[in-house]
């Protein structure tokens, strides 16, 4: 095709926000309910499109998480998690989306902003198997957010900021659990975390406990990248994750 015949597509450009953290020892993720066509009172991620040609990506992200969810977002680091861009999938028109993620403790329960009806933290279970239909291809895009998040698991020591200043090993392993979707033999855990130099330390204190003996304390290690990784161990196809 010469240049001369060749017209440039109408892309309009958006983004969409893959917020995760751990509630009652489950991992949820943020979901906004539509207030507007397409899919009005659907739930959605938060996100939306560019405010204006000069606006940085990031700073649209953040706009949009404190337009739709009323969250501060100064204390999230947003990373980049893919770009979305298939024909379709926006009856609007040709929209290409990049997608970010934050994965934190101790998120605050949201109140839905000025571009969204409602707002909430919502089990990833439910959202993965297809229980709660997401508008758009969010879903494909929270199922990327959250393999993502159980990879980052593996190889850094993000679980150890869902812990206290001072956690069990069963503290720990919990956060594995939840986040991983599975169950895991603690004997195993325990050895591949003591595996991986500078992962967990030592406290100065045990915990009590009803019976028995008292249990150890840890805190985060200096290391941020683990060595070797903590590598989930192989499902078989039918195994379901952990009943809680």
């Amino acid at each position: 095709m010469t240049d001369d015949l060749w017209t440039p597509p109408a892309v309009l450009l958006a983004v969409d926000l893959v917020i995760l953290t751990l509630r009652e020892s489950r991992l949820h993720i943020l979901l906004v309910e539509r207030g507007v066509e397409p899919y009005k009172g659907a739930w959605a991620l938060p996100g939306g499109f560019l405010g204006h040609a000069e606006e940085d990506l990031t700073a649209a992200a953040h706009r949009e998480l404190a337009e739709e969810a009323a969250m501060d977002v100064e204390s999230l680091h947003l990373e980049h998690l893919n770009v979305y861009g298939a024909p379709g999938r926006d009856p609007r028109g040709r929209v290409v989306s990049v997608a970010y993620l934050a994965i934190a403790p101790g998120l605050p329960e949201p109140t839905a902003g000025t571009d969204a009806a409602g707002a909430r933290w919502q089990s990833t279970d439910q959202v993965l198997c297809g229980e709660l239909e997401l508008a758009f291809d969010h879903q494909k895009i929270a199922a990327d957010g959250v393999e993502r998040a159980r990879a980052k698991l593996e190889r850094s020591s993000l679980a150890t900021a869902f812990c206290g200043p001072t956690f069990t090993i069963t503290d720990l392993q919990r956060v594995y659990e939840a986040v991983w979707g599975i169950s895991l033999d603690p004997r195993n855990f325990y050895r591949k975390v003591q595996k991986s130099g500078g992962f967990i330390v030592a406290a100065d204190a045990d915990r009590k406990v009803t019976s028995g003996r008292p249990a150890r304390l840890f805190k985060a290690g200096p290391r941020k990248d683990l060595y070797p990784a903590m590598l989930r161990p192989a499902q078989p196809p039918d195994t379901k994750g952990p009943e809680r």
